[in-house]
């Protein structure tokens, strides 16, 4: 129990040293291309977007800093023959990687539990800071119980749309309302529609019925039942869904209910479900880069070429994580099941470590 405390700390406090570098390092280049980017920005505002970008960067190579921790503990257990006194006593080097692989899964939990949320914050803080800053404005759809919610604007007002659903591809709005106001706010006028279809700068109203709440009078009096309607817009299917966010803007803990809100409007959270996912694989994953490493770097640094060693490890670790980014982008297109995008590449990595291990070691 002694030996497995004392290799979970070396462990901990490495991959503790390689991050803290890291995060200085990141936050240096980061400030310098914020500075380059918007010269004109407050210095105060510059230092806001590169904390607000810091916690996304690193949750973003965490794989990377737990690969690097993995090499550096075990060359530097190699050569000081630390491993060998382990053999010597009878303690095969996979029973000394137990705690290791333990401390990487719990910097899982701890990055899924804890870091997501805060990553999820700041980065959706650090998206709106800079399209406020560009002019961009802020999201223009809203997912709620009741269903989803529009805003399009143009010169001479703004115009909320209300939707009990729609299509996959938000192309087409069911049992939508149109409530359009002047630049000072005053509602204008009111229209409801069986559907409404997003065509090139219009929607295509079907079935409406158009009241007139400008007039001062009882818009009932004055309503009228249309066939069709056309009402012009500026929104595009690309600019809608962008308009969801990214996955990576929504806490892990608040990810579901979203997903279910999505689904109920009728949109497809494909994506989203397979980034939640990909995220409680994390520690699996994180404990086969661990494992992939180690093979490579247990052995004594005089039996073995320590560079290529090293090398490969890293290479391998790369590898490991190309497939798994590959995999997400052919679940998110619909391409493989969503819980085979998720859950295979993990599951194989560590497979995969575990058979090169059993190799190395007890071949």
């Amino acid at each position: 129990m002694i030996l497995h405390f004392y290799l979970a700390k070396r462990f901990l406090w490495t991959f503790l040293a390689i991050f803290g570098v890291f995060v200085i390092l990141l936050l240096l280049i980061d400030l310098i291309k914020e500075l380059q980017d918007f010269p004109g920005l407050p210095f105060s505002d510059i230092i806001e977007i590169v904390l607000l970008k810091a916690p996304e960067a690193n949750y973003e190579i965490l794989p990377l800093i737990v690969i690097l921790a993995t090499v550096a503990l075990f060359l530097r257990l190699s050569r000081n023959s630390e491993l060998v006194v382990v053999r010597a006593s009878g303690r095969s080097a996979l029973r000394a990687l137990i705690a290791p692989l333990v401390v990487a899964a719990l910097i899982g939990v701890v990055s899924i539990t804890m870091l997501n949320p805060i990553v999820a914050a700041s980065a959706k803080r650090h998206n709106d800071f800079l399209n406020s800053y560009l002019g961009w404005g802020t999201s223009i759809l809203a997912i709620a119980p009741e269903g989803l919610w529009l805003r399009q604007g143009s010169d001479t007002g703004q115009t909320v749309i209300h939707a009990e659903r729609a299509s996959s591809d938000v192309s087409t709005l069911y049992s939508a309302t149109f409530i359009a106001f002047d630049l000072d706010g005053t509602p204008l006028s009111r229209m409801t529609a069986n559907s409404a279809e997003l065509g090139d700068g219009e929607w295509r109203l079907t079935t409406v019925k158009l009241w007139d709440l400008s007039s001062g009078i009882n818009p009932e009096n004055t309503a009228q039942q249309l066939d069709t309607l056309s009402v012009p817009s500026a929104l595009t299917q690309d600019r809608i869904i962008d308009s969801f966010g990214k996955p990576q803007y929504i806490s892990i803990w608040n990810l579901p209910k979203f997903i279910e809100q999505l689904e109920e409007a009728g949109f497809s959270a494909r994506r989203y479900t397979v980034w939640l996912q990909m995220e409680l694989a994390r520690p699996l994953f994180l404990v086969a880069l661990v494992m992939a490493a180690a093979a490579f770097t247990m052995r004594h640094s005089r039996l073995h070429n320590t560079g290529t060693s090293v090398l490969t490890a890293i290479m391998l670790g790369f590898g490991l994580h190309y497939i798994r980014n590959f995999a997400q982008i052919l679940g998110e297109n619909g391409q493989i099941p969503v819980m085979l995008a998720a859950w295979a590449p993990p599951v194989a990595a560590f497979l995969l470590a575990l058979g090169i291990l059993l190799h190395m070691e007890e071949g």
